[in-house]
């Protein structure tokens, strides 16, 4: 297998025979060596075609590694599995500005690509704090989301036409820059959101937008749920089609965020319940912080927010969104570390974090608990610290937080997928039937089981 294998991508792209160890599974792991039987790395979408070909007649088990940021245990491997990574499939391949599309590899870093876009005036507008690792094939393969998602979607928004190979090889290619599309199903959906289980992302076409000419933002305490939505529909209405981020963060999460040894400075008093990150991106760099200033100014007499600042500089504008953005200052706090991505109708997000932390307060081995998110699509992170990482213990919070999903009609996974760690919860967001529909899919483009192999469902 080996053998044939650099035969097909060369022998300098293959890492076999204890060279595979200098690999690893996650980017946040990197103390734990691969195992795998070995990690190739095709340079194009024909060579991994032929890869995927011979593996599909080998009956063998392939793993796609991508910016390894992921937190579901989606690229966790075994020692008999190969391992397929698009890091040398890296190339943007062609920016557009009258069609305002960028078109990219799959191994592309998602920040050079949104830098490649910005150096033409054109705004790629997926943010989340991995963008300097994620790779656009894992992004895609995702449906990543982020802290723009309220103004753009999800990443299945910002696609216009994608390529991927198949378990068996076959190459599908639809890398069309058109908007309005109706000529049948839209296979692309299949791939994205799918992690890679019904076949591998190759090249993407993203959809742009003009680069706004501004960005203001602000921060404001609030010492009540209610009054946090009002404010969110206060700043929609307000900042009419310009508001783009509104993160909440609870008082428990913005302390350890703003005290040492976190690095930062606190913009706000930490006594609020609540920390709301506004941001808006606009065309008139004067007009828009004024807009935003006046509607500050609006909340606090109309009782809504407690207290606010507004970024004077851009040195203050990143200063402010880091406290949101760098979220491993949370994971440091505890050796043991649990993530979690879960959607709720954003009325009972409050009392629902609320429950799940007084809950989780009566459990010795817990110890930090971080609640915060994307309230305005009902997208709430939470980073639990804990004394070990026993299956009893990541059982035990896992209750916790995914009790009530299912009776809110939420979701287990809001953007960070199911992999191998949530498909033992995948029937509180979804029915028997649509995990059936989904099993079926996969048997169909992967009747022999090969590709990523039991993340999301098993066959």
């Amino acid at each position: 297998m080996i053998v044939a294998l650099e035969k097909i991508v060369g022998q300098n792209n293959v890492l076999a025979h204890g060279k595979e160890t200098s690999r690893f599974t996650h980017i946040w792991k990197t103390d734990l060596p691969l195992q795998a039987l070995a990690v190739v790395f095709p340079s194009s979408t024909e060579e991994l075609s032929t890869v995927m070909k011979l593996c599909n007649q080998e009956k063998q088990e392939v793993i796609v590694h991508g910016g390894l940021t992921n937190l579901v245990g989606a690229t966790q491997t075994e020692k008999k599995q190969l391992v397929i990574s698009l890091d040398k499939m890296n190339q943007i391949e062609e920016i557009d500005e009258k069609s305002r599309t960028i078109t990219v590899q799959a191994g592309v870093i998602l920040e050079n690509a949104i830098d490649a876009a910005a150096d033409k005036n054109l705004l790629l507008p997926l943010s989340f704090g991995a963008k300097g690792s994620a790779q656009v094939g894992g992004v895609v393969s995702t449906n990543a989301g982020g802290l723009r998602v309220f103004r753009y979607g999800m990443t299945r928004q910002m696609v216009l036409g994608l390529e991927a190979v198949l378990p068996d090889g076959t190459i599908i290619s639809s890398l069309k820059k058109i908007i309005k599309d109706n000529s049948g199903y839209d296979l692309k959906q299949l791939f994205i959101g799918a992690e890679g289980t019904l076949g591998i992302v190759t090249k993407v076409v993203f959809r742009l937008q003009e680069k706004p000419q501004s960005r203001s933002s602000a921060i404001v305490g609030i010492n009540d749920y209610e009054r946090v939505i009002q404010m969110l529909k206060h700043m929609e209405k307000g900042l009419a089609g310009t508001l783009t981020g509104f993160e909440l963060m609870w008082q428990r999460t913005y302390k350890a965020m703003t005290q040492s040894p976190s690095g930062y400075t606190a913009p706000l008093p930490n006594h609020y319940r609540y920390y709301v990150f506004i941001e808006s991106l606009g065309s008139d760099t004067s007009n828009d912080f004024n807009r935003l200033e006046t509607l500050i100014g609006e909340a606090l007499e109309l009782e809504i927010v407690e207290d606010g600042v507004l970024a004077q500089s851009e040195r203050e504008l990143q200063s402010i969104w880091k406290i949101r953005e760098d979220v491993s200052v949370l994971a440091d706090q505890a050796q043991y570390d649990q993530h979690f991505d879960i959607s709720l109708p954003i009325p009972v997000i409050g009392e629902e974090v609320d429950r799940a932390i007084e809950k989780l307060e009566q459990l010795d081995f817990v110890e930090k608990i971080f609640p915060f998110g994307h309230v305005a699509d009902g997208n709430i992170h939470f980073i639990i610290g804990k004394k070990d990482n026993s299956p009893e213990i990541i059982e035990a919070i896992n209750a916790i937080i995914y009790a009530e999903l299912a009776k809110h009609k939420g979701s287990v996974s809001a953007e960070h997928g199911i992999g191998l760690d949530k498909k033992a919860y995948l029937s509180t967001s979804r029915t028997a039937n649509e995990i059936a529909l989904m099993g079926l899919l996969k048997k169909t483009l992967d009747p022999k089981g090969i590709l990523n192999p039991g993340r999301i469902i098993s066959l």
